[in-house]
């Protein structure tokens, strides 16, 4: 069984987007190096951050999201992104009408459910988990193996909360990951069991 992982671009004061979901330049670091991250030519990181981000792309074969995050990405126009072979979604509504029944998102009603068919659909490769309210329910039930943040440096104020409404104390280990890039930390820690 592979590791699940929670993941995003964070502002150092630790949020993922404002309020009204725009990340400001919280992915300025996605386009603002000269090395391909991926074959859309949109993104272009410093060799620092491919070399810590592609192989941790490569190994993901599920991505978690809440039903938020699929209706603002407009469900990635029915494919998963960055080459992911399925999306699950948290969710206690049906998939929208006229979704696709073939796309590869599955939709579950609970964190537990979402962990246990993510699992099952990646095998042995990586399971993340967008961060916000999802991660942190995922979070908050024990669920998550590793924390990855990839810091951008801005204040955004307020807004959606890196770890969402986690209201009590998790341990996490040391970081074994701390790697610099162009207008980006990159960092990773293990949870403490």
């Amino acid at each position: 069984m592979g590791k699940v992982v929670m993941n995003a671009s964070v502002s150092v004061d630790g949020f993922i987007a404002a309020e009204n979901d725009d990340p400001g330049a919280l992915f300025e670091w996605l386009v603002s190096g000269d090395v391909p991250l991926d074959d859309s030519g949109a993104l272009n990181v410093s060799q620092a951050s491919y070399d810590h981000i592609r192989p941790y792309w490569d190994q993901i074969g599920v991505t978690i999201a809440g039903r938020h995050v699929f209706d603002i990405t407009d469900g990635w126009d029915g494919k998963p992104p960055s080459g992911i072979d399925h999306v699950v979604v948290v969710t206690h509504r049906p998939a929208p009408e006229g979704w696709d029944p073939t796309a590869p998102f599955h939709f579950v009603g609970s964190i537990e459910a979402a962990v246990t068919k993510a699992q099952e659909l990646a095998g042995d490769r990586t399971v993340e988990v967008a961060a916000g309210d999802v991660g942190g329910q995922v979070l908050a039930a024990g669920l998550v193996d590793e924390v990855r943040m990839d810091v951008a440096p801005v204040v955004l104020g307020c807004g959606k909360r890196y770890f969402g409404s986690v209201d009590a104390q998790h341990l996490l280990e040391d970081p074994d990951v701390v790697v610099r890039g162009d207008r980006v930390l990159h960092l990773r820690y293990r949870v403490r069991r």
